[in-house]
């Protein structure tokens, strides 16, 4: 998942990732998430997720408390659209 954070409000968005990432670890399929910041563009970030299904994956982004959290992403902290892709093991 590829977020592009408002000037100003890194912070605030990965403080809200640390939040996000306690209730992953409820989360059924839920194996890990890490959060990167591109060190040339301040404010861009990538979060990598492991799932041990994609219908894990799928439940997860179709839930109420993603909803959430993307709404609220969207009116106060990001820039654009996140950019989601998922890729599956070979």
């Amino acid at each position: 998942m590829h977020y592009d954070v408002l000037p100003g409000k890194e912070q605030t968005f990965v403080d809200a990732f640390l939040k996000v990432i306690d209730v992953l670890g409820t989360t059924p399929g839920h194996v890990e998430s890490r959060l990167f910041e591109d060190v040339a563009r301040r404010g861009s970030y990538l979060i990598i997720s492991r799932w041990e299904r994609k219908e894990d994956f799928g439940a997860f982004v179709r839930s109420d408390a993603f909803k959430a959290v993307v709404t609220w992403g969207k009116e106060e902290v990001l820039r654009g659209r996140p950019e989601h892709k998922i890729y599956a093991d070979a």
